[in-house]
């Protein structure tokens, strides 16, 4: 097992260095659920996920030598250029959990600056951008500061550690295309601490996928993803579900790697409608989808019936739909958004996103 836990990286105290890292990194939308965990951050089942370019997060990440000299993590915390606390707290708490990894943390004075470019909090995975962004600057940190990392697959492959601690999906927002985490046989190479690069083994049709996103409604979500989580401990479904996510992630490699898009479109949806079920049959239960949300699923059903066209649907945890189809039909599908879809979306909005290359370093 691979850890990561490394005493020895702490500064001199007396040559403390002040610098800037920034990247940006983009959201993902899983294709099989992960929905349960254990332990530090752990997947009770696999999970594969296309990566997007449009929806993402820009943090910069300034260090400069503390001060005082204490344990504490001195951070400060800035979403698009304003303080807030809410986000402040659960950034400090996730640096604070990773102290063993990163002990220098507590050496330095931090602030964050983080941008996105999609509403958060609404079902749009926003702590994996987040978290992945974040990560990648820790990294390149360590990089800066000690001279590790020079290789780029070790490079990655921590980034998506670092994430995944902060937040499970966001170990996947580091690959481009597809990523892979959770341990399955039909996976080589797979891992529950880290996630995997997968676009270069699906064909070439998926690479092509654009997801736009339907905002059905803007508002914050009632129930955050980690209590989601917490609460499939006691679903009475919860292992029928864990058994039914490893059959249908097998099924879907293979077409994936097959380019069967029918067999993707309908495992891709069942696991929607199964992710939404299981907020229901939760105790509390909840629900997130909105009403306009099952308006768009049936039109965008009458759509493929009339039309014969791949036009898919997928949901994250919340309200708003990822339409799913390859680039040859995006001109048809682009027409029936405006006609059909852009009246059921809160303001007429609408995100025109696309698989994309995962994290990247900005300038």
């Amino acid at each position: 097992m691979i850890d990561y836990v490394n005493p020895e990286l702490i500064l001199n105290k007396e040559n403390i260095p002040t610098g800037r890292i920034a990247w940006r990194s983009p959201s993902n939308l899983a294709l099989v659920k992960y929905w349960g965990k254990y332990g530090r951050q752990l997947p009770r089942n696999p999970s594969i996920s296309f990566t997007l370019n449009n929806a993402f997060t820009e943090t910069v990440l300034e260090y400069s030598p503390k001060e005082e000299d204490s344990q504490n993590i001195k951070l400060d915390f800035f979403f698009e250029k304003e303080e807030n606390d809410a986000f402040r707290n659960k950034m400090l708490k996730f640096l604070e959990s990773i102290t063993d990894v990163y002990p220098f943390l507590t050496q330095l004075h931090l602030t964050v600056h983080s941008y996105n470019s999609f509403p958060h909090s609404t079902g749009i995975a926003s702590s994996a951008s987040a978290m992945s962004a974040l990560a990648a600057c820790l990294c390149s940190l360590e990089k800066e500061l000690f001279g590790t990392l020079e290789n780029s697959d070790d490079f990655y492959q921590k980034s998506s550690f670092i994430a995944r601690l902060g937040s499970g999906s966001a170990s996947r927002s580091v690959y481009p295309h597809l990523a892979i985490w959770g341990e399955s046989d039909v996976a080589n190479g797979s891992s529950n601490l880290f996630a995997i690069p997968w676009g270069e083994r699906v064909h070439p049709v998926f690479k092509t996928f654009h997801d736009t996103i339907l905002i059905a409604d803007r508002k914050e979500k009632s129930v955050s993803s980690r209590a989601g989580h917490s609460l499939m401990e006691g679903n009475i479904f919860a292992q029928n579900r864990y058994d039914q996510a490893n059959e249908r992630f097998a099924k879907l490699l293979k077409a994936l790697e097959e380019g069967d898009l029918k067999t993707f479109g309908e495992i891709t949806e069942n696991e929607a409608l199964t992710l939404h079920a299981l907020m229901m049959t939760s105790e509390p239960s909840y629900i997130l989808i909105r009403p306009n949300t099952l308006v768009m699923i049936e039109k965008i059903r009458v759509y493929r019936e009339a039309t014969n066209q791949p036009l898919y649907f997928s949901l994250d945890a919340g309200p708003n739909i990822h339409l799913l189809f390859p680039d040859e039909i995006k001109d048809d599908v682009f027409d029936f958004i405006k006609q059909e879809m852009e009246p059921l979306c809160e303001n007429g909005e609408w995100i025109a996103d696309r698989v994309g290359e995962g994290s990247y370093q900005l300038s």
